[in-house]
């Protein structure tokens, strides 16, 4: 089976969603026109990126052309995260999906933000008690 030049796919982590492309190369990361450690400053975030290239192996192989929109820094690196397992998933699945599928990067996570309740200050919060 022949690599394909470019592969696509969306990654989504609360309210954070990112178009990936994943394309042969040495490794370069770019998210929104910027180079990843300008975008993601956090190293923390930095090795979230890199998770799916290190349990496939292929660490400096592709390179990451992303675009992310909604959500915080957290939110968005983990998106990115999804969108590049989806992509290496693509490139070669019987490869690259059981290791990604046991790491669990290819199920987008469901939790968000519970939302506010009336007659509360936040979701589940309740104003202050006063006996008296």
């Amino acid at each position: 089976m022949s690599k394909p030049i470019r592969t696509y796919a969306t990654g989504r982590r609360k309210e954070a969603s990112a178009r990936v492309f994943l394309s042969p190369g040495n490794g370069k990361l770019t998210i929104n026109h910027r180079e990843a450690p300008e975008y993601f400053r956090r190293a923390t975030l930095l090795m979230i990126l890199n998770q799916p290239f290190e349990v496939t192996e292929t660490v400096g192989a592709y390179d990451v052309w992303a675009t992310v929109k909604g959500g915080g820094l957290s939110g968005q690196a983990d998106a990115v995260k999804h969108g590049i397992s989806r992509a290496l998933n693509r490139v070669d699945v019987e490869k690259y999906r059981p290791v990604l599928k046991r790491a669990g990067f290819l199920t987008r996570d469901p939790r968000v933000v519970e939302r506010k309740k009336y007659g509360r200050p936040g979701a589940r919060r309740r104003f202050q008690f006063s006996k008296r």
